[in-house]
C-alpha cells in the first residue's frame, strides 16, 4: 500500500494491513511494512528485521512471529528487549518533566511578567490616551473631570501664562494634582493646534528625571487640553526674582544649571531620534520643593532629522527674544547648538540675576551677556555677580568659571560651541571644585574650643582657698 510523497497520511488498517506510511510510490526505501493477520510476510525477506523493531517498540505480537528465514542471535534478541524496557522507563518518566520544565518556566517568567506589567502600567500613564470619542484622556478623565479639577478653569487656579495657553493646577478625585494646559481658542488660526500636537509627539518620546512628565492629552469639541506633571515650587525666574523662595545660594544655583544640562543633553543625545528644545529660558525651568530642575514646555521642539549627514534643520525661526541663537536667526538653520546658545544665556542669568534684556538698564547694560562678558574681560567678575549672592572666595571662583563657560556657548558660531554633554562635564567639576574649596575654607576657620575656667573653684579644690568678702586682691 503506497502513497505519494507529496501528502504522506497514516490511514487506518484494512483487514490485510495494520498501517502504511511510504514516502514513493516506485521505492520502498524508508517505509514501514505491516503484518498479515496470516503471519505471512508482505514483501521482502530483507524487511523482516525491521518488523522485529517494530513490534518491539510498539508491543504488538511476541517474538515468535518473526520470519522464519532470519535466526537472530540471542544477544540481538536481548538487545532489543533492554531498549525496549529503556524506552517503557523514558515514557513513564515524561509526564514528571513536564511538570518540573513548567515549575522552572514559571519560576524564571514570574520577575519577568512583573516587570513587564509593571512597565505596560507606566507607558499607559506616560503616553497619550484618548478615547475614540475624543472626550476622554489619560485613566478615563474626561473633559467634565479637568472642569471639576480646576473648578471650572478658575483665575485662583492659575499657575502660568505661555503662547500657547494658560496652566492650571487641577486636584483630582483621588486628591492628586496635575497641571493642566489649556490651549487659548482666539490663536487656534495661528497655529496652535500645530503647537499642541507638536507638544504631545514631543512629550510622548521622553521620560527623564529633569524632565517634566506627561500624562496625557484631551480634545473636546474646540477644547486642546494637555496634562503634565505639577511642579509646585514656581519657575526659575521667579526664584532669581524673588517672587518664590527666600533667594538661591551658589552651591543651589550650580545644581540648577547641572540638571537642565542633564535634560537637554538627555533631549539630544540619548532619545531614539535627536529633540531641539528651540526655547529653553528661565521662565520654562520649573523649580521643586527640594530646589532642583526640570525642564517644560516643549511647544517650540523639533525632533531631528535621522539623516546622520544632515547639519541642519530649516525651518521657521521661533523661541524668545534675547535667547535666540543669532546664527540661526539670520540663517534659519536649527541645529542642537541652538539650544547650547539659548543655555549660555541661562548661565549668565544664574550668576547676575538680571534678565537677558533689561530695558530699565543704562544703553551700554541692556543686553545682560554682552555686559557680563565685558566684566568677565575686565577681570571685574565682582561687580557681575547677583547682589543678592554672598561674596567669599568659593562664589567668586563658581562665577568666574561659568561665566567662561557661557562665553564658550555664547559663541557666535555654532561650531565654536561646545555640546551639551560637554557643557555638564565642565559644571560638574566647577561643583565638584566649589565643595572641595569650602571644605579647605570650613577647616581653617574651625577654631579650637578652648574650655571656660572658674578661677574660684581651682582654688578651692587645688589649693583649699575659700574667697569670702573680706579678701581681695591686692597689687605690690
Amino acid at each position: 500500500m503506497n502513497q505519494s510523497r507529496n501528502s504522506p497520511a497514516i490511514r487506518s488498517s484494512t483487514p490485510g494491513q495494520v498501517w502504511n506510511q511510504s514516502s514513493s510510490s516506485t521505492s520502498n526505501s524508508g517505509s514501514v511494512y505491516g503484518f498479515r493477520k496470516d503471519h505471512q510476510p508482505m514483501e521482502k525477506k530483507q524487511t523482516s528485521f525491521f518488523s522485529l523493531i517494530v513490534r518491539v517498540l510498539t508491543c504488538r505480537g511476541d517474538m515468535d512471529h518473526v520470519d522464519e528465514g532470519h535466526h537472530l542471535q540471542p544477544a540481538t534478541v536481548g538487545a532489543c528487549i533492554a531498549f525496549h524496557q529503556v524506552l517503557f522507563c523514558c515514557v513513564r518518566l515524561i509526564p514528571f518533566v513536564k511538570v518540573l520544565q513548567r515549575c522552572c518556566l514559571s519560576a524564571d517568567s514570574s520577575p519577568t511578567s512583573l516587570r513587564s506589567s509593571k512597565k505596560l502600567s507606566h507607558s499607559a500613564s506616560s503616553t497619550p490616551s484618548v478615547a475614540s470619542n475624543g472626550k476622554q484622556g489619560p485613566n478615563g478623565l474626561s473633559f467634565e473631570d479637568i472642569c471639576k479639577a480646576t473648578g471650572n478653569f478658575s483665575t485662583s487656579n492659575i499657575i502660568g501664562e505661555g503662547g500657547f495657553g494658560t496652566v492650571y493646577k487641577g486636584t483630582l478625585k483621588n486628591g492628586s494634582i496635575i497641571a493642566i494646559k489649556r490651549a487659548k481658542k482666539e490663536t487656534y488660526d495661528r497655529g496652535t493646534p500645530v503647537e499642541f500636537k507638536n507638544e504631545i509627539l514631543t512629550l510622548s518620546k521622553i521620560e527623564h528625571l529633569n524632565l517634566v512628565r506627561f500624562y496625557g492629552f484631551i480634545e473636546h469639541g474646540d477644547e486642546r487640553i494637555i496634562l503634565v506633571e505639577y511642579v509646585s515650587n514656581g519657575t526659575l525666574r521667579d526664584h532669581l526674582d524673588g517672587k518664590c523662595g527666600s533667594g538661591l545660594e551658589i552651591g543651589e544655583r550650580l545644581d540648577v544649571m547641572i540638571d537642565v544640562a542633564h535634560a537637554i543633553t538627555y533631549l539630544h543625545t540619548y532619545t531614539d531620534v535627536p529633540i531641539i528644545h528651540r526655547d529653553i529660558k528661565s521662565s520654562n525651568i520649573l523649580i521643586t520643593d527640594k530646589l532642583r530642575a526640570k525642564v517644560a514646555d516643549f511647544g517650540f521642539a523639533r525632533i531631528s532629522v535621522e539623516d546622520p549627514t544632515a547639519t541642519h534643520i530649516s525651518t521657521q525661526v521661533k523661541g524668545t527674544a534675547g535667547y535666540l541663537d543669532p546664527e540661526y536667526l539670520s540663517t534659519y538653520q536649527l541645529t542642537d547648538r541652538s539650544d547650547v546658545y539659548s543655555f549660555g544665556v541661562v548661565l549668565v542669568e544664574l550668576v547676575t540675576g538680571r534678565l537677558p534684556i533689561e530695558l530699565n538698564k543704562a544703553p551700554n547694560e541692556r543686553l545682560t551677556t554682552k555686559w557680563a562678558m565685558q566684566r568677565l574681560k575686565g577681570g571685574e567678575v565682582v561687580l557681575a555677580m547677583d547682589p543678592k549672592l554672598r561674596r567669599n572666595p568659593a562664589s567668586m571662583m563658581v562665577v568666574e568659571k561659568v561665566l567662561r563657560l557661557a562665553r564658550q556657548c555664547l559663541a557666535p558660531t555654532r561650531q565654536s560651541r561646545p555640546s551639551m554633554k560637554r557643557c555638564a562635564e565642565i559644571l560638574w567639576r566647577i561643583r565638584k571644585d566649589y565643595h572641595e574649596h569650602n571644605d579647605v575654607t570650613s577647616a581653617a576657620n574651625h577654631s579650637v574650643q578652648i574650655p571656660q575656667m572658674d578661677a574660684r573653684k581651682n582654688r578651692r579644690e587645688f589649693f583649699g582657698i575659700e574667697d569670702s568678702n573680706n579678701q581681695r586682691f591686692q597689687s605690690a
